[in-house]
Order: C-alpha cells, then structure tokens, then sequence
C-alpha cells in the first residue's frame, strides 16, 4: 500500500476526496490546539474487497507512545479503525483504489519544544513513510 499522511488544522473525507483546512504544517503550539490527520490510501487490486485494519499511534520523539489523561489515568493515544474498498464495476484489472480518511484530534497537552509522530499501521505493519512528525514551540516561541 502506498500512504500519503498530512497534519492540518481540520480535514474531512467526503466521497473519497479531502477536504484540508490549513493543512502542511509541522510546528504548532505551544498551546494544545485542534488538530487532524489527513491520510490517504493507494489500496493495490490484489487487497481490495477486503477489510482492513488500521492504527495511528502518538510517538515522542525517541518513538514512546505519548501517554494522555484519561479518567481512569494515562494511556497511549491511538486511533484505530476499519476500512474496505471495493473494485467498481468496469475497472480496469490491476488499478488500485483511493480511501481517503480524516481524523480530527482535539487539543492534546503535548510538551513545548519537542518533537512527536503520528505513525500509522495497516494490518500491523508499518513503513517509515507512514508517518507525519510535528514538533511544538516553546512557549516563547513565536509562530511565524
């Protein structure tokens, strides 16, 4: 599978297409602020119609899984989910399909002044492309 990941401000996927709201951005902060994951899918032929599973893990910087608050403690944060795409009728034989998926995440109190990952797994396995990285401003950094 070959994925292309972007972080944004806010993104939706409506009919297989992205919507990106200021999208390609790789420093933010140092306030936690709103943020999504605009990611899409090149499925080969071979491995549609079928269900697959995905996993967006939050890394720090040394790839830890970035623990948040939860109301039971800390735990990872992940998003996970299911997707398929089916062949259309009349598709040429051997043309991958496009899924398009937008996460929207809600302000994260991350640390000022490093560097975290957004690593994505389809199936269990991963690329070192499959990712996007963001670092957070210190606080008296300015945005610019």
């Amino acid at each position: 599978m070959k994925v292309t990941m972007m972080l944004a401000d806010f993104a939706q996927a409506i009919g297989g297409k992205l919507y990106i709201m200021g999208g390609g951005w790789s420093v933010t902060g140092p306030a936690p602020c709103p943020s999504a994951i605009a990611v899409k899918i090149e499925v080969p032929w071979n491995l549609t119609n079928q269900k697959h599973r995905l996993r967006v893990d939050l890394l720090d910087g040394d790839f830890h899984p970035v623990l948040v608050p939860t109301p039971q403690g800390e735990a990872p944060m992940f998003i996970e989910g299911n997707f398929e795409v089916g062949r259309p009728a009349g598709l040429l034989a051997g043309t991958p399909m496009d899924v398009a998926l937008a996460f929207n995440i809600p302000p994260i109190p991350l640390e000022a002044g490093k560097r975290f990952i957004w690593k994505l797994k389809v199936n269990g396995l991963e690329d070192d492309d499959w990712q996007a990285a963001f670092s957070t401003r210190s606080a008296g950094q300015n945005p610019s």
